[in-house]
C-alpha cells in the first residue's frame, strides 16, 4: 500500500516541476524516505537521478519553443555542477555516521540529512507562499550578468543539491529573473536545464556510499516523468502562480513533520 502511495506521489513530483517550474525535488527524499523506507542518505543520491532526469525530459519541451537561455545556464549551471559534483564526491562520504549527541539523543547522519532537508523545505516554502510583486513577463530590456553574484550563487546551489538531493529551482528561478534579468517562462526553461546538469553530473559523481536499487528508480523515474508531462499541460490552462501558495504551505507543513518526526519522535 505504501508504495502505491509512493508511486502516485511519485507522479506529484513531475507535476510540481511542469506546472510551477521548481518544488518537486522537495517532495522527492520524503517521498524515498517515508513510503519506500529508502535510508536518508541513499535517498539523496536517489533524488538527484529523479529529479535530474525528470528535468531533461520537461526542458526539451522548452527548448523547441525556444524559451532557454543556453548563455546563462552555462553561466550558472558551470560553478553549480562543480559544486554539486565536490559535495557528492567529498564532503557527503566524509560527514560521520554518528556526527554528535545531544544527553541520550545522538544525531546520525541520516537524521542530519532530513533535518537539513526540512530546514531546505521551510525555506522554500516561504519563497513559494509569499507574493511576487514582479510581473511574470514584463520587460527587462538588455541581459545584464553581474558575473560574481551568479558565480557565488551557482556555487551555493549546488553545495544545497549535494547536500540533501534537492534541485533547488526555488533558488534559481527567483535567481535568474533578478540577477539574470530572464522572463519568468524562460526561467523556467533554463532552470530546469541547469537542474539536470548539476543533478545527474552531481549523481554519477557519487562517492559509491550509496548501494541503488536501479528497478526502483527506473520506476519512480518513470512516474515522475510521466507527472511533469501532465504538469506541462496544465501549465497552458492553469496559472501556477495561483497554486504555488498552496503547495508552499504544503511543503512548509511537510517540513515542520520532519522536523518532530526526527528530532521529538525518535
Amino acid at each position: 500500500m505504501m508504495e502505491i502511495i509512493g508511486y502516485v506521489s511519485s507522479i506529484l513530483i513531475g507535476v510540481s516541476l511542469g506546472l510551477i517550474g521548481s518544488g518537486g525535488s522537495i517532495l522527492t527524499v520524503p517521498v524515498l524516505v517515508y513510503l519506500f523506507s529508502i535510508d536518508a542518505v541513499a535517498a539523496t543520491s536517489y533524488s538527484l537521478f529523479i529529479v535530474g532526469f525528470t528535468s531533461a525530459v520537461g526542458s526539451v519541451g522548452y527548448f523547441k519553443k525556444g524559451l532557454v537561455n543556453i548563455k546563462t545556464a552555462v553561466v550558472f549551471g558551470i560553478p553549480s555542477i562543480i559544486s554539486v559534483f565536490l559535495t557528492r564526491a567529498y564532503i557527503v562520504p566524509a560527514i560521520p555516521k554518528e556526527v554528535f549527541a545531544v544527553g541520550d539523543f545522538v544525531v546520525t547522519k541520516s537524521i542530519l540529512m532530513m533535518l537539513l532537508f526540512a530546514i531546505l523545505m521551510v525555506a522554500a516554502s516561504y519563497s513559494m507562499i509569499k507574493k511576487d510583486k514582479k510581473k511574470k513577463d514584463t520587460d527587462f530590456g538588455p541581459q545584464k550578468f553581474n558575473y560574481p553574484v551568479i558565480l557565488i550563487e551557482g556555487a551555493v546551489v549546488g553545495l544545497v543539491t549535494g547536500l540533501v538531493g534537492a534541485g533547488g529551482g526555488f533558488l534559481i528561478i527567483p535567481a535568474l529573473v533578478l540577477l539574470s534579468k530572464l522572463p519568468m517562462k524562460e526561467a523556467v526553461g533554463t532552470s530546469l536545464v541547469i537542474i539536470a546538469a548539476k543533478s545527474l553530473i552531481g549523481f554519477f559523481g557519487e562517492g559509491g556510499e550509496a548501494v541503488i536499487d536501479w528497478s526502483l528508480l527506473a520506476m519512480v523515474s518513470a512516474f515522475a516523468t510521466v507527472g511533469i508531462f501532465i504538469g506541462i499541460y496544465f501549465s497552458k490552462k492553469i496559472d501556477g502562480a495561483k497554486l504555488k501558495p498552496i503547495f508552499g504551505w504544503f511543503v512548509l507543513l511537510m517540513g515542520i513533520y520532519i522536523i518532530i518526526k526526527e528530532t521529538l519522535l525518535k
